[in-house]
């Protein structure tokens, strides 16, 4: 096993420097639990940004995998996949009808999705009709159309020029939608739950007034479900919660178990404007990842995942906002489901993390004031006691 420093060393000398790493290297998992190189335990209220969302190697998952691993592992996209086929029956299943594109992440999920709205709308509204409108503090990618889609500056810093087509307005704030829009807009894409930007959540009547206007406009609404679809919010997709069925979303981050997929997700009539050649991916839906995605998609659904999450959301916000009232740097606790943020009066949440981190809980701090916490779904109320514990400490400094 190779210690912390030689890690390090290793990382520095031949990977690229795009993340800003924490010290410590995670070598073993079980549950909500994170082993590290020096053989320290952790508690993670992370999942991997959400990945993880049934925890680490879950007995079904990775008894799918080692079943696949030794059977057939790739097949190119040419040819039938009976994994795909099954896997896009079972997400049909849950969903209501919708198809399925397989990719590898949620910004190519994304980026798929964008793909489809943009050859509906030519096909549909009209050759100049090319525009998505987006929120401010939205986060939806990594690749040049979704770094411009995503409302935020710090991702699109030094990647100019960026792609045409996509404007910005404000979050939950219906009346700037509907002024937004003009004849060459075809669709909204919108998170129900902004993540990255700090876990804020989406008014119920804004969503459905979404809705009602991409109806009367004849627009798409695109639902970005990829760190809160799949259980953590407390449904299984997080449009059932509103009870707004979107044009197309995208699934990523949790849907394999901990394996990489993205998808998208159209409704019948939309997912036929892609035809053979339209869109592709050489990694998408290969037979491992499927089956790491069924046995995920099986488990979340046959153990009733979603609703333990709202039941755990609602004792981890429960026992947060207690905290609040004896820890006065906490401002806010706000979140849906196991997707939850912790805003302080001070700018000192990136502290608060490493103090978490080197008492054993995993969490994230996003800017200066906000904590973030994903949780496995699995999480029991003893992990939620001890991880509230060290975030008092934590706190308190």
């Amino acid at each position: 096993m190779p210690r912390l420093q030689e890690v390090v060393d290793l990382d520095r000398s031949h990977v690229m420097q795009t993340y800003g790493r924490l010290p410590v290297c995670f070598v073993r998992g079980e549950g909500a639990r994170l082993w590290d190189t020096e053989g320290k335990e952790y508690l993670d209220f992370l999942s991997g940004l959400g990945v993880c969302g049934l925890g680490h190697c879950h007995p079904r998952v990775v008894a799918a995998v080692r079943e696949q691993a030794g059977t057939l592992i790739h097949t190119s996209n040419l040819y039938h996949n009976a994994s795909q086929a099954r896997l896009g029956a079972l997400l049909g299943e849950v969903s209501g009808g919708y198809k399925a594109f397989f990719g590898n992440s949620g910004a190519e999920a994304n980026e798929g999705a964008i793909k489809l709205g943009r050859k509906w709308a030519k096909l549909n509204r009209g050759p100049d009709c090319t525009e998505l409108l987006t929120a401010l503090n939205s986060f939806h990618g990594r690749t040049l159309a979704t770094i411009t889609a995503t409302g935020q500056e710090k991702v699109k810093r030094n990647f100019d020029p960026l792609l045409p087509g996509f404007r910005h307005v404000p979050f939950n704030d219906l009346d700037a939608v509907a002024a937004a829009i003009t004849d060459r807009t075809f669709g909204i894409l919108l998170e129900l739950v902004q993540g990255e930007s700090g876990v804020y959540v989406a008014d119920p009547d804004y969503v459905e007034g979404l809705r009602a206007l991409c109806d009367e406009r004849k627009l798409l609404l695109i639902l970005d479900e990829v760190q809160c679809g799949l259980g953590r919010t407390g449904a299984f997709f997080t449009w059932q919660r509103y009870g707004v069925r979107p044009d197309i979303f995208t699934l990523a981050k949790a849907v394999a178990g901990g394996l990489p997929m993205g998808v998208v997700m159209a409704r019948p009539g939309i997912a036929e404007t892609f035809e053979p050649g339209d869109h592709a991916s050489t990694f998408g839906g290969t037979h491992l990842v499927c089956e790491a995605a069924r046995a995920a998609l099986e488990t979340i659904r046959d153990e009733r995942l979603p609703e333990r999450a709202e039941e755990m959301g609602r004792t981890f916000t429960g026992r947060l906002r207690a905290l609040q009232e004896r820890q006065p740097k906490i401002k806010e606790v706000r979140g849906l489901g196991l997707m939850i943020a912790v805003e302080l009066r001070t700018d000192d949440a990136r502290a608060v993390m490493l103090r978490c981190l080197e008492t054993g809980l995993v969490l994230n701090a996003i800017g200066d004031r906000i904590l973030r916490f994903l949780p496995p779904l699995i999480v029991t109320r003893g992990e939620i006691d001890r991880a509230v514990g060290i975030l008092e400490a934590a706190l308190a400094g």
